[in-house]
């Protein structure tokens, strides 16, 4: 009876840590957590960050500057495939997330971190590799922004903030 009772309980607890796993790995399928809005950082398990220096992907844009208001397009080029991102626009002053994304790719979706719409994520786990935004200026002049990328290209392989260039605020003194 004692042994059955043992078995029966392994069997409840595996199973219980099974589903939290499942349930775990099938919640960043659709997109990064809000727990990543700070840092940008998968919460994956046993997740491997590579160099940021050494990566496939880069973050573009046309314009050198904008002003407030502006739409500005960004795009992300990859020599390789990948399954999720995590895209915001940040002031160069103070690392703060700014403006929001007006325009999505297939396979993206807005993710409300601070302001609606100012994150854009991955909305399933098909594979990726050159995708196009639009990003929208606040009214509010605030200073010179870089757009800045984390790419997951498998579940334990990421890279973190990859950044584009500075994109100026225009009519600055």
């Amino acid at each position: 009876m004692e042994d059955g009772g043992r078995a029966h309980t392994a069997i409840v607890g595996w199973a219980c840590t099974t589903l939290c796993l499942v349930s775990y790995v099938a919640a960043f399928s659709q997109g990064a957590s809000l727990s990543a809005c700070t840092d940008m950082m998968p919460r994956h398990l046993r997740v491997q960050l590579h160099s940021s220096n050494n990566n496939y992907v880069s973050v573009h844009t046309n314009m050198s500057f904008y002003f407030p208001g502006d739409k500005v397009p960004v795009t992300v080029r990859s020599t390789r495939d990948y399954m999720g991102f995590m895209l915001q626009a940040r002031k160069v002053s103070n690392n703060e997330i700014a403006g929001t994304f007006i325009f999505l790719p297939p396979g993206a979706k807005l993710l409300t971190c601070f302001e609606d719409g100012d994150t854009v994520t991955h909305s399933d786990k098909s594979l990726k590799r050159n995708l196009s935004f639009v990003w929208k200026a606040p009214d509010q002049p605030i200073g010179d922004i870089k757009f800045f990328i984390s790419i997951v290209q498998s579940y334990f392989v990421y890279w973190a903030k990859i950044e584009s260039v500075v994109v100026a605020q225009g009519g600055q003194n």
